[in-house]
């Protein structure tokens, strides 16, 4: 499989490759200074049992409180599906865009049709550079006419949206605001947010906003989140002055439906088919290779960053020569369940002897299918459902430590989602999603 340590699978197509290499578990000590922002909800979260943190956009990001002797992630799992949760996603950093321009700023650095989102409304999207690379996949809020938040995932792109503008001099101001968002998800949120804003939050549509009060502040609530479940995000304003009363709050109206802190349920997330960024893609990674194609609309008459070559590689993908090498598929796994974390981006090969032609980018154990379930970039020519594949485990999760597991390409979410996503709407009701 190794030579050198240096991967065999060709990613010739890439600047930069993903690395391949198997390192496995590390274990140090993470340090904690003050070049890595705490976000408000940080010492909440330490009370609350937080054990180990990750670092997303340059923020400490807690990723677990049930010890693993206990259970660890697994028993999250059973809180969020079954109960509900609250999540420190403060790590989500709000970039504001205000003004007269905001919409035609926003339109012309998003795919999607910004014209097209009403007045408190969210929609999921993404925005692109000029070689048709993902930069980011942010929750968009539209809370005014003139007003946007980008709800971000694991890049800076407040960076970005300034140096844009710096050329463009849209009528608009950009920056961060004092905006930290939780996530209350499963499937009694809903009894939860009713009991801390009123009926309205009850009826609340998917990707809809409403304004509130929480703890005596005032904040945004969407019916949104990372699972699949039936989620909300509260988003407080004036975050640093007000974080122990919002959280305090919350944890108060969750007694009576067992609510738990957790750390975000990669697991669901993976069984909803839904995307992270740094994982499942990154800057060289085309929408169309990570089943994101309904983002690069067909009719969007306006311009926006990487609307060219984002049409040039549909019309590649259309006459048989895409312009990548890999697809994101979504696999079933053999081999012992995998009840955390992955520390690499672990191989996969065409054959159980044979030289790894592609990797695994999120995998997790599915309680409700029996088995583990993963997204992976496998060569675009064979990404067919149905196609085997074998994946490289580590110990302990691997049948027979040094052999491969059997794997098969199928489709995703791998279960429904309470809240399907646009993608899932489309093939519900039998449009094609894919190109």
């Amino acid at each position: 499989m190794m030579d050198n340590n240096v991967p065999s699978v060709d990613q010739s197509d890439r600047q930069v490759p993903i690395n391949l290499r198997q390192s496995g578990p590390t274990p140090v000590e993470m340090l904690i200074d003050t070049r890595v922002r705490k976000s408000p909800y940080w010492e909440l979260s330490m009370q609350e049992g937080c054990w180990r943190a990750s670092i997303y956009n340059r923020m400490y990001h807690p990723r677990g409180y049930v010890p693993r002797e206990d259970g660890g992630m697994m028993v999250e799992y059973q809180s969020l599906v079954n109960d509900v949760t609250l999540w420190n996603v403060a790590v989500e950093r709000q970039i504001q865009v205000k003004g007269p321009d905001a919409e035609a700023f926003v339109n012309y650095v998003i795919t999607r049709d910004a014209t097209k989102i009403p007045v408190m409304r969210a929609r999921y999207v993404i925005l692109c550079n000029e070689a048709g690379g993902i930069l980011n996949d942010p929750i968009l809020l539209r809370v005014a006419i003139d007003e946007f938040w980008f709800s971000l995932s694991d890049t800076d792109l407040m960076l970005w949206l300034q140096g844009v503008n710096v050329g463009k001099g849209f009528d608009v101001t950009i920056a961060e605001i004092d905006v930290s968002p939780v996530q209350v998800q499963g499937p009694k949120s809903v009894d939860v947010i009713a009991d801390l804003v009123g009926e309205e939050g009850r009826t609340l549509p998917s990707y809809g906003l409403m304004e509130a009060q929480v703890g005596g502040h005032d904040v945004i609530i969407s019916q949104t989140g990372f699972t699949g479940e039936k989620g909300y995000e509260i988003y407080l304003k004036d975050s640093t002055k007000y974080a122990e009363d919002m959280w305090n709050a919350v944890l108060a109206a969750g007694v009576p439906y067992n609510l738990k802190v957790v750390a975000p349920s990669h697991h669901r997330r993976i069984a909803a088919g839904i995307l992270s960024w740094g994982q499942d893609m990154d800057f060289e990674t085309y929408p169309f290779q990570v089943n994101l194609a309904y983002q690069v609309p067909r009719k969007k008459e306006a311009d926006y960053i990487g609307k060219a070559k984002l049409e040039a590689v549909r019309e590649q993908i259309a006459a048989g020569t895409p312009p990548f090498r890999t697809q994101l598929v979504g696999l079933l796994v053999g081999g012992n369940p995998i009840t955390d974390y992955a520390p690499d981006f672990w191989l996969v090969s065409a054959t159980a002897g044979g030289e790894a032609v592609g990797y695994v980018t999120s995998p997790w154990y599915s309680p409700e299918l029996e088995a583990n379930i993963a997204m992976a970039h496998v060569p675009v020519d064979a990404s067919e459902l149905g196609t085997e594949y074998w994946v490289h485990l580590p110990e302990p999760f691997a049948d027979t430590p040094g052999e491969p597991v059997r794997a098969e390409v199928v489709e995703m979410p791998f279960r429904p989602s309470v809240n399907p996503n646009q993608r899932e709407r489309l093939k519900m009701n039998g449009l094609d999603a894919a190109v």
